[in-house]
């Protein structure tokens, strides 16, 4: 595999991957595994849910370690007594565990957030007034849209092109800089050349962000060994929708930059001046965190690393594999995609078919066969737009849509072959 693939993600050529020797660990199961939904004609089938990209289900695990804090559920940090200092230590706890669970280095800050475009925001408030953001336009719009100071860069063709792109762009920035960039594509799946651009980013003496959001769910990430300094991701993309986020990193210039919130928490004392922490999980936390969502997020960080990635990643890419080769074998779709067939990506793929908008696409697998997809741009517009070229995606107005399937732990094999068959039914009509 090319030394600029961020992990060694395994094959991706169209050919069903092998079935390998159990390792004994169960993958957990997700809640509404069950869930029936109405198609035409009134009746119920079980829900094909291949929207994982926008939002996960929720893992059992971290369904029952939410209802076993719930009992005892009470503020954080300012409380003496029992059920207070409970909730407090199984916050922290959770601060712990997502450290952990991306390798951070162990003087690395652990905020907290909504959610990824909550802590690239974040981020944003702190960077140096100076500072200049460099950033790729196939990115998702949380990381195209916060920064008071960027350069924009072209899709780039290739993983290589990437690399030289950036390394051309920082050389020519004075003062701090900021390269940021995507794990995995929310559009296409395909993984990035992140610890090339890390090496790339330092060597101009610039830091690097990396949005994990579609990444953690799939792969294991160790922000030590891939010497990245910024790290955001999601709750609801991994399996623990409560609405926390994080923002994961290097602690100066998050304890410089300004407070995110101002309030309670965030303040050593306040009188007739203020004096904020120095420290910055509680410098950027004011307020009442989601104390449920961070001990969701560490559930999820828990169940995925006790399952281990070998089993997840091998089930993911004989599905992946299957769902390409399926859309591969239709005339009039198009799968899209930036570098190739080839490779290397996560669950995820985008595709368009002929005659049809990406919104007629999804009413119908919605309406007539009970799956679940996301159509639209994905909060990639210019992402999007680049792959589709001069094609609209059948829409219109012109605006360029697409539809994305995506899988994860819950996704089966009767999913991935009851899309592929009810593509195959719109095109043929």
């Amino acid at each position: 595999m090319s030394t600029l693939t961020i992990f060694n993600s395994g094959p991706a050529q169209a050919a069903e991957a092998p079935a390998a020797p159990a390792t004994g660990r169960q993958i957990p199961a997700v809640l509404g595994a069950d869930l029936e939904v109405p198609v035409k004609g009134g009746r119920l089938v079980g829900y094909a849910n291949l929207d994982y990209a926008a939002s996960a289900p929720c893992l059992e695990p971290v369904s029952a370690a939410v209802a076993a804090a719930l009992p005892a559920y009470s503020s954080v940090h300012r409380g003496a007594g029992y059920a207070s200092q409970l909730t407090t230590a199984r916050y922290e706890q959770a601060r712990h565990t997502v450290r952990a669970f991306v390798g951070a280095r162990p003087d690395d800050a652990v905020i907290f957030t909504r959610n990824t475009t909550d802590a690239t925001n974040l981020l944003a408030r702190c960077l140096p007034e100076d500072a200049t953001v460099v950033v790729f336009d196939s990115e998702h719009h949380a990381s195209l849209l916060p920064w008071a100071r960027s350069v924009r860069l072209a899709p780039p063709a290739f993983p290589g092109e990437a690399v030289r792109a950036a390394d051309e762009a920082l050389a020519q920035i004075e003062g701090p800089k900021l390269l940021v960039v995507t794990a995995a594509s929310n559009v296409t799946g395909e993984l990035w050349p992140v610890a090339s651009l890390a090496h790339i980013a330092h060597r101009h003496g610039a830091r690097i962000l990396v949005d994990a959001a579609q990444l953690v769910p799939h792969r294991r990430l160790n922000l030590t060994a891939l010497d990245l300094d910024y790290v955001a991701f999601s709750g609801h993309k991994l399996y623990a929708p409560f609405g926390a986020g994080v923002l994961v990193g290097r602690r100066d210039w998050l304890a410089e930059g300004e407070p995110y919130l101002k309030g309670g928490g965030a303040v050593r004392s306040v009188g007739e001046t203020t004096e904020w922490h120095d420290d910055p999980e509680p410098r950027h936390e004011a307020g009442t965190p989601n104390v449920l969502g961070a001990i969701a997020l560490a559930a999820a960080c828990d169940a995925l690393t006790a399952t281990g990635w070998t089993e997840l990643v091998r089930e993911e890419e004989r599905l992946i594999t299957r769902l390409r080769t399926g859309l591969a074998s239709i005339g009039g779709v198009r799968e899209l995609s930036l570098w190739g067939e080839d490779h290397p990506r996560v669950g995820i793929v985008s595709f368009v078919v002929d005659g049809y908008s990406a919104r007629e696409v999804a009413e119908a697998l919605s309406g007539e066969y009970g799956i679940g997809v996301r159509d639209g741009k994905f909060c990639a517009h210019p992402f999007v737009r680049h792959l589709l070229g001069s094609s609209d995606g059948g829409c219109e107005d012109g605006t360029a849509s697409a539809v994305r399937a995506s899988i994860g732990i819950g996704s089966t094999q009767e999913h991935v072959d009851r899309l592929i068959e009810a593509l195959r039914d719109l095109v043929s009509r």
